[in-house]
């Protein structure tokens, strides 16, 4: 293949764009954000699991207290009628009077055990009202950080797309002006070379693999015409003479 050593020189543009356009690809694929995002997300769903269990133990909580409370009621009514019964006179067997009072006393201690069943189930209760209202503030704190992350992830993604923009239109002017047949042998090998299919010859080194040419590659260089294509024997890109080729 031939080409003007002009076009060969634009195809080195052309592998400079397209590098900063990996570049740029690259940079917007790993910002940061992503990372911190997916780990706060992380938090996030661990943290709605553990609130939904704390809602529930203060749901539960909150039945057992109204049963609790309800059972004193009916035993302080009952307590109550007993001893409006008592007081009124109307029982005058000594026998059910005592019956009646040894009542009373079963009921009051009967309410006082209830009493402290409300109670221990009041601090179950208020300890998951804490535990709700804390896991409620670390949610509502963990999702105004993923709102700010995702906010400075948008500024800096649409600052790369502009770049980017920038760089593919400048890239397609240059493009334009390198041969057809050289840009297609470019693109190919781009694509078998991990995105670099062009690259400078520089004081005998091929800037492409990194290596030196040996002095049989160097004199078969010296002795290509000025427009042949040549390719690097040692990666097989294509390489682009120049003044400081070493030759």
């Amino acid at each position: 293949m031939k080409a003007a050593p002009a076009d060969q020189q634009r195809l080195l543009d052309v592998q400079a764009l397209d590098l900063r356009l990996d570049q740029l690809a690259h940079r917007r694929r790993n910002l940061p954000e992503h990372a911190t995002i997916a780990e706060l997300n992380g938090t996030l769903a661990k943290d709605r699991d553990l609130l939904v269990a704390a809602r529930t133990q203060e749901g539960d909580a909150a039945r057992e207290q109204t049963k609790a409370e309800q059972d004193v009621d009916q035993v302080r009514t009952r307590a109550r009628r007993d001893q409006e019964r008592l007081d009124s006179g109307a029982i005058t067997s000594p026998k059910d009077l005592e019956n009646l009072q040894r009542e009373i006393v079963s009921l009051g201690r009967r309410q006082g055990d209830l009493e402290e069943v409300v109670l221990e189930i009041m601090e179950r209760r208020e300890a998951a009202q804490a535990r709700v209202a804390e896991l409620e503030a670390r949610t509502a704190e963990t999702e105004a950080a993923i709102a700010t992350a995702r906010e400075r992830l948008d500024q800096l993604t649409a600052e790369i797309d502009a770049e980017s923009a920038s760089v593919a239109r400048e890239r397609e002017a240059v493009a334009a002006a390198v041969p057809a047949d050289l840009m297609a042998l470019y693109e190919k090998l781009r694509g078998q070379f991990g995105g670099v299919g062009a690259a400078k010859l520089y004081q005998k080194r091929c800037e492409g693999c990194r290596l030196e040419l040996g002095v049989t590659d160097l004199n078969d260089v010296r002795a290509a015409a000025p427009d042949a294509v040549v390719r690097c024997e040692n990666c097989r890109r294509i390489l682009v003479r120049t003044a400081d080729s070493g030759l």
